[in-house]
């Protein structure tokens, strides 16, 4: 018998029991369906046996449930898909990118995408969840993978192997159709039943729930600017035959990294220069409001365009907006009680409106400088007037909100959006989140700038994420312009930096399953040395070494 321990109850259960049958007696007392449990901190899936062990359930309100519930809907996905359509007619299948709450894919080969399609597909998907259909896992070598999705035609998986370190893989199936994730899955298909196929461009739309309300699809708000630059990333990785992990790690083997560092900077300084020329064509600007989520490289950014915009003939001046930061005391609380430096409120906008149409008036200004270690407002002499060459470069992530700078023209504003909005994939069904890719650069600053630990990092990110949610993503579409702060191969340099960090966090910390999904993430990299990097490049603004004052 083995003794399981869940919350204050003890429970003796026969040899052979597996999590499934002991989920089915408890799940009346949860509102979702329990996905996986954590068996002494480690997370299993459902068809495992029990055994002596503390046993917490795991729904999909929480992210490991969440994820292993997308990664399931999403194999169900290229099932049905395949199905339908006929893997005599798909090249492949590449689950690119987010997109306005929902992941782009887009098919590849002798198949148009049309709501008839899609909604054939959906009734496939219908017909497997009522099955209830099992995600069956094998474990196979290595070398047995690499040939396996070899024969499926997945080359993207197969590449992908050939630099794997490992000796096994798991593989995943739906009714014989055989896949790679890396994560865990749900047990059977009938737990998959909230997902949508929406038309869209050259695709579709996959919607599925998130942690908030996992039993509700959520809206799909269409974003066309954002989708523009994803899907011109997405382009050039395929263009240089860098749309995934293996492509990089076979560019790295044959040594062309220096030559694709810069490729890359190249490519970004163009962008740059381009939303530099945008500016200087609109001669009523005398604003420049950059925003963009945390770990976006902004402060890189700024002086970048600002020697753009000198290089043209303006005279930039850099405005932070933190300098307009309320007295501490005065700072609103969140729920916990704890000081909210997220929300519009913890600036002083009306006086950062006073200054700003002041200065728009051809008026001198002094300007704050909030000094944190105090938590006040001070004023050291810092005082501007704007000549007929003079552009504010403003940065804070409420610049693209209006209600920050209600009292200015809106001619003269030139909003710019920035974000690491990553153009590479694990392989062409596990895509890259653009949020794991910021979060390694603010581990990695943190670490250096700021002397936080990775589990520090780790057990603010939520926090941090919110606070972008509600106070940046929403303004995104309102930019004049948009820039993509990913770089293609920094991810195979922040390795060598955050796997140090993530060894770090204690197996028995609640941070510890995000170091270890994190930690799994980077084994797919061949690392590379940073010495190659530009010291003004945006990634500088992270590992350290800028040339500029970031």
């Amino acid at each position: 018998m083995a003794v399981v321990t869940i919350g204050e109850e003890k429970r003796e259960y026969p040899e052979g029991t597996t999590w499934l049958e002991v989920a089915r007696e408890y799940q009346h007392l949860y509102e979702d369906d329990i996905l996986l449990v954590q068996v002494n901190g480690k997370l299993q899936e459902l068809h495992k046996h029990v055994k002596d062990c503390r046993l917490r359930f795991v729904t999909a309100r929480e992210k490991p449930g969440m994820s292993a519930y997308q990664r399931s809907a999403t194999l169900l996905m290229l099932k049905a898909f395949y199905s339908v359509a006929g893997a005599e007619n798909l090249e492949k299948i590449v689950v690119d990118f987010s997109v306005g709450k929902g992941v782009f894919v887009e098919p590849r080969g002798n198949v148009t995408v049309t709501p008839e399609l899609l909604e054939r597909v959906k009734e496939k998907m219908r017909e497997y969840v009522a099955r209830r259909t099992p995600i069956m896992k094998r474990s196979v070598s290595t070398e047995d993978a690499i040939e396996l999705f070899h024969s499926h035609k997945m080359y993207d998986k197969a590449r992908l192997f050939r630099y794997r370190m490992v000796s096994r893989v798991n593989v995943y199936s739906i009714d014989g159709f055989e896949d790679y994730y890396y994560g865990y899955m749900v047990q059977n298909t009938s737990y998959i039943r909230y997902f949508d196929l929406i038309p869209y461009h050259y695709g579709f739309m996959l919607m599925l729930p998130n942690m908030r309300d996992p039993r509700r699809i959520p809206e799909f708000v269409p974003q066309e600017k954002l989708f523009a630059v994803l899907a011109e990333a997405s382009r050039w990785g395929r263009l240089m035959n860098l749309e995934n992990v293996g492509c990089l790690n076979e560019a790295i083997s044959r040594g062309e990294m220096s030559h694709l560092i810069l490729i890359q900077e190249a490519l970004q300084e163009k962008k740059i220069a381009e939303i530099a020329a945008a500016v200087a064509e609109r001669k009523n600007v005398k604003f420049v409001m950059i925003a963009g989520p945390s770990s976006s490289g902004k402060t890189t950014f700024s002086h970048r365009l600002s020697i753009q915009l000198e290089a043209i003939g303006l005279k930039p001046h850099p405005i932070e907006v933190d300098n307009y930061f309320v007295n501490r005391v005065d700072s609103p609380r969140d729920e916990n009680g704890n000081y909210n430096y997220e929300v519009l409120e913890c600036l002083d906008v009306e006086l950062f409106n006073r200054d700003m149409s002041a200065l728009l008036r051809g008026e001198e200004v002094e300007l704050p400088y909030y000094n944190f270690k105090k938590g006040v407002r001070e004023y050291h002499g810092n005082r501007l007037k704007l000549g007929d060459g003079d552009i504010l470069v403003i940065e804070g992530i409420h610049c693209l909100n209006d209600r920050l700078s209600y009292s200015l023209p809106k001619e003269s504003k030139f909003k710019i959006y920035i974000s690491a909005l990553t153009q590479l994939n694990v392989d062409e069904h596990n895509r890259i989140p653009t949020t794991d890719g910021r979060l390694l650069r603010r581990m990695v600053r943190d670490a250096r700038t700021r002397g936080a630990s990775a589990q520090d990092t780790i057990r603010m990110w939520p926090s941090v994420r919110k606070g972008e949610e509600e106070n940046i993503f929403p303004y995104q579409e309102e930019a004049d312009a948009m820039f993509n702060s990913a770089l293609v191969y920094e991810l195979a340099v922040l390795k060598q930096y955050a796997q140090p960090l993530l060894f770090r966090i204690p197996r028995d910390s609640e941070e510890y399953l995000e170091a270890k999904r994190l930690l799994k993430f980077l084994d797919y990299f061949i690392g590379v040395s940073s010495e190659d990097i530009p010291k003004n490049s945006i990634l500088r603004e992270f590992i350290g070494g800028s040339c500029l004052d970031v």
